[in-house]
């Protein structure tokens, strides 16, 4: 790897930062990020990154709004530090889902946290499955969006061997990913369509597909509340699954989640470490974290290197 690059550091996820320079042999950067007393953000670059190609890696996860604030104020450092570039590592990108106006008078919050971003000072950012792809086109910069399929496919093929797999989409929305996984494991394909009939009334969920005796593997780029995939794995059930599985790629999960996934009838709940697991997480029996370093640390490497990307997942 280039001597010339350097990786530093925001508080979001510190294990994975470690774990993607471990995985590139480059240290990360000494660099530090703390509290004054009223809350206010402080960033002290502790080594020379003059003429510099750095990688900032920080999910903007909870606290949301510390932790882009962390991330602003790290480029903003590194761009009057005279770094040549500044390569914005996101692994969960915050406010993805306020990328369209659902009602008058809200806002795109996705654009305006691109907008700070790029005003920041970032030359180009690297992030993971987006929640809609659009959002590469918020930004003015250079913007990969990395998959986590690949990483994804070979743990379903370690862990779930055998003909009678099927992948389901939780929602209509979200079928061209489950689509996309599918194709790569040889499954077919289910769709669970959610519809209200009248305002008040409680949710129906209808199975499209024959799930009849499968093992289902619900995809989806966030799982937050968990209460969609719970209510999703019920209605497989309902239908003749042999069980339910899923796999998502940020875990969100906020208020009380973790409990919830632990006492529903999901077999195994799979996501990433794009966002740093909770105590809680690491205690529920049927949820797993599977790491993405390698993915994110070979994409940086390429980034660096000026080599492609978009082959990681040909």
């Amino acid at each position: 790897m280039k001597s010339s690059i350097k990786i530093v550091a925001g508080n979001s996820n510190r294990p994975l930062a470690e774990a993607i320079a471990s995985y590139l042999d480059v240290p990360l950067a000494r660099c530090q990020v703390k509290r004054f007393a009223d809350m206010e953000v402080f960033v002290e670059l502790q080594e020379n990154v003059r003429g510099e190609d750095v990688f900032v890696l920080q999910s903007t996860s909870f606290p949301a709004n510390d932790h882009l604030m962390e991330l602003l104020i790290i480029i903003d450092a590194l761009r009057r530090s005279s770094a040549r570039r500044i390569t914005a590592v996101i692994p969960y990108f915050g406010y993805a889902r306020q990328d369209r106006r659902a009602a008058g008078r809200t806002p795109i919050s996705a654009k305006l946290v691109a907008n700070l971003i790029t005003e920041a000072g970032a030359d180009r950012v690297l992030t993971l499955d987006l929640h809609a792809g659009q959002i590469q086109g918020f930004f003015d910069i250079p913007t990969d969006n990395l998959f986590a399929a690949p990483v994804m496919v070979r743990d379903v093929k370690e862990r779930l061997p055998g003909g009678n797999r099927m992948v389901v989409s939780p929602d209509v929305g979200g079928v061209v990913r489950a689509r996309a996984l599918a194709k790569r494991i040889d499954a077919p394909l289910a769709i669970v369509d959610k519809r209200r009939e009248r305002p008040g009334e409680s949710e129906v969920m209808n199975i499209i597909g024959d799930v009849e005796g499968r093992s289902c593997i619900l995809v989806d780029d966030i799982i937050d509340s968990g209460g969609t995939l719970c209510n999703a794995a019920d209605a497989l059930l309902a239908n003749g699954a042999k069980e339910v599985y899923a796999y998502i790629t940020h875990g969100v999960l906020s208020g009380g989640a973790v409990s919830r996934i632990a006492n529903s009838k999901l077999k195994e709940l799979v996501i990433t470490d794009s966002i740093q697991p909770t105590h809680a997480v690491a205690l529920a029996k049927n949820i797993r974290v599977i790491n993405i370093a390698p993915l994110m640390g070979e994409a940086i490497g390429r980034t660096a290197t000026e080599s492609s990307v978009s082959s990681l997942f040909d």
